[in-house]
C-alpha cells in the first residue's frame, strides 16, 4: 500500500508539472479526428479504383489521394506526420499488391498486424502490464500509479481484453474475406472495423481509467486522513 500511495503522490506531482503544455498526446500525433478520417480516404479510393479499372487504377487512385491528403495538410499548416505515415502505409500496401499482382493483397499486411496486435495485447495481460493502461497514460499524459495497484490493473486488464477482441475480430473477419476474394468487402471491413470499432473499445479504456483514478484518489485521501504511514492506510475496494 505504501508503494501505491507514493506512486500516486509522485504521479500527481509530475502531472501538475507537465501542465497543458506537455508533449503532444497520441491523438494529436495522429492528427486529431480529421487526421483519422483522412487516413481512410486512400482505402476508399483503392476499392473504387479497383472496381472501375483494376489493380493499376486502384494503386494510382490510392497514391494520388494519399498525396492529396498530404498536400492539404501542408496547405493548412497542420502536422504532416499522420499524412506522411499514411502515405508510407499506402506505398507499402500498394507495393505488396503490385508485387503479387492481386488487389486483395493491399490488405494483407494489416490483416496479419491485427493478429499480432491481439497476441501482444493478450500477452501484456499475462505479464501484468496491460497495454490499455500504458495507452491511456500515453494519450492523456497522466502518471502511471495504477501499475502498483492490483485492482487498477484489473480494470485495465478488462480494457486490454476489449482491445484484443477488436484486433482479433478484425483478423477473423478480414482473413475470411481475404480467403473469399472479396476485395471490395475487405475495404469496407477495414474502414468499419477500424476507428469506429476501436472507439467502442476505447470507451472501455476510459471506463477503466475513471475507475482506477477514483480508487487511487481514495487511497491517497485515506492515507492523508489517517495520519498513519501509508502502508497502514485502509484499502478501499472498488
Amino acid at each position: 500500500m505504501a508503494v501505491v500511495n507514493e506512486a500516486v503522490r509522485s504521479s500527481s506531482t509530475r502531472d501538475r508539472a507537465a501542465g497543458p503544455s506537455g508533449r503532444p498526446t497520441v491523438l494529436e500525433q495522429w492528427g486529431g479526428t480529421s487526421g483519422m478520417i483522412y487516413m481512410t480516404l486512400p482505402v476508399v479510393a483503392f476499392v473504387i479504383g479497383n472496381s472501375a479499372g483494376g489493380l493499376y487504377a486502384a494503386i494510382i487512385a490510392a497514391v494520388v489521394v494519399a498525396l492529396a491528403v498530404t498536400a492539404v495538410r501542408i496547405a493548412r499548416k497542420e502536422s504532416i506526420s499522420p499524412a506522411v505515415n499514411g502515405l508510407l502505409g499506402v506505398a507499402v500496401a500498394a507495393g505488396v499488391s503490385l508485387w503479387t499482382g492481386d488487389a486483395k493483397n493491399y490488405f494483407l499486411l494489416e490483416i496479419w498486424l491485427s493478429l499480432a496486435g491481439a497476441v501482444v495485447l493478450l500477452a501484456s495481460v499475462l505479464v501484468r502490464r496491460p497495454l490499455a493502461g500504458l495507452l491511456w497514460t500515453s494519450i492523456t499524459g497522466k502518471g502511471g500509479a495504477w501499475r502498483e495497484d492490483p485492482t487498477s490493473r484489473r480494470y485495465y486488464d478488462i480494457a486490454t481484453l476489449a482491445l484484443a477482441a477488436v484486433f482479433g475480430a478484425r483478423f477473423v473477419v478480414q482473413q475470411w474475406l481475404y480467403d473469399s476474394d472479396e476485395t471490395g468487402w475487405l475495404g469496407f471491413a477495414k474502414i468499419a472495423m477500424g476507428y469506429p470499432l476501436l472507439a467502442l473499445a476505447l470507451l472501455v479504456v476510459a471506463w477503466a481509467a475513471r475507475r482506477s483514478a477514483k480508487r487511487l484518489e481514495a487511497l491517497e485521501e485515506s492515507g492523508a486522513r489517517s495520519g498513519r504511514p501509508a502502508a497502514e492506510a485502509p484499502a478501499h475496494h472498488a
